[in-house]
């Protein structure tokens, strides 16, 4: 059965001409504004992002390699992968040592005289079963972990100079450029007692022999001595602390 109660209505929005004219006598309310929708925004996707300098600084190395297809079409971010992976490499080239290297006669002119003209050299000459050359050895040790970019080596007195007398012993050599920079005869050389800040701050006192690599290849004397210092104190404020801490403990 036919619903003769149906009203037809037009799309919304829409108006037929008769209403646009009693609209302007002013016998229907204004027109209601047609339905908009709000514009569409996709949800923000991280990796559709724009790629800037930060982005970039937080990748490591093989997370760069990665990189290399997707940066292809962007020029800067593709030039700035490459330099930030030629840094890391150079840091790591810096930092290569990290131990006292043992080495013999034939080995000299390769691993001092001919070592980098930016890379320090500190050559110990010893022989075993001498309580100095053992204890001035801990010491290098030390020094070798804490500064890396700074090579140790270390070399059979005799083996490097024939006939070196046992008396001398330890001695220590400091190279740079193929050239002798200095060189301290006996474990008196660094005070009465021989320690690795003690050593370091010997080291350092004209010349930037100690490198840690994070600070360029050629830090100034001024400010290597600093870090020394500073490294000094942080480890007298440690022990101290943890020599009160034992003492509380057993209480």
């Amino acid at each position: 059965m036919v619903d003769y109660h149906f009203v037809y209505k037009d799309v919304e929005g829409a108006s037929t001409k008769w209403d646009d004219i009693q609209r302007k006598l002013g016998n229907l309310p204004p027109k209601p504004p047609a339905f908009k929708p709000d514009p569409f925004e996709p949800a923000p996707d991280p990796d559709s992002a724009a790629k800037d300098k930060s982005w970039i600084d937080e990748k490591t190395e093989e997370e760069l390699e990665d990189l290399e297809d997707v940066l292809d079409d962007d020029r800067f971010l593709e030039e700035y992968r490459k330099k930030r992976l030629g840094e890391m490499r150079e840091a790591a080239k810096i930092s290569k040592y990290g131990s006292v290297i043992p080495i013999s006669g034939s080995d000299f002119v390769r691993e001092v005289s001919q070592a980098p003209q930016d890379v320090w050299v500190v050559v110990i000459l010893y022989k075993e079963g001498f309580p100095e050359c053992g204890l001035l050895l801990l010491c290098l040790e030390e020094l070798a972990v804490k500064y890396p970019a700074t090579k140790f080596v270390k070399i059979i007195s005799t083996d490097c100079i024939p006939n070196y007398p046992d008396h001398n012993l330890p001695t220590l050599l400091v190279y740079n450029n193929g050239a002798v920079k200095a060189n301290y005869v006996g474990l008196h050389s660094f005070g009465r007692r021989c320690t690795a800040e003690g050593l370091a701050l010997v080291l350092c006192q004209s010349d930037p022999v100690l490198n840690d690599g994070q600070n360029g290849s050629d830090p100034s004397p001024k400010a290597v001595l600093e870090g020394v210092r500073r490294r000094f104190i942080e480890k007298v404020v440690t022990q101290h602390e943890d020599h009160d801490d034992e003492g509380s403990s057993s209480d």
